[in-house]
């Protein structure tokens, strides 16, 4: 009997300690589910913009340092990108 105590003892810790009480809660409210989504996702849409924001001008000011250096072999590659750019827009029409 003293074992059969301490494992739903112990079965009520782990389950207060994963909050499943307050998930359920949750479960049993749909318009407050629905704001914290709503919340959720807007932070997460504006992390992501943020941060490939950020990322974006990294890399376009390390190539701006990069063609500033004016490289031969780096120019070469850039001048290459953009014929095969301005060459496929040409083949495409609309």
């Amino acid at each position: 009997m003293n074992a059969l105590y301490r494992m739903t003892t112990s079965l009520a810790q782990q389950m207060e300690k994963s909050r499943i009480s307050e998930y359920t809660e949750l479960l049993h409210s749909p318009f407050r589910l629905i704001w914290l989504n709503i919340l959720s996702g807007t932070a997460r849409g504006l992390g992501i913009a943020l941060g490939f924001t950020f990322f974006a001008a990294t890399i376009i000011y390390v190539l701006q340092v990069l063609g500033a250096l004016n490289l031969p072999i780096i120019g070469d590659y850039i001048a290459d990108i953009v014929r095969i750019v301005q060459h496929q827009l040409e083949l495409k029409t609309f």
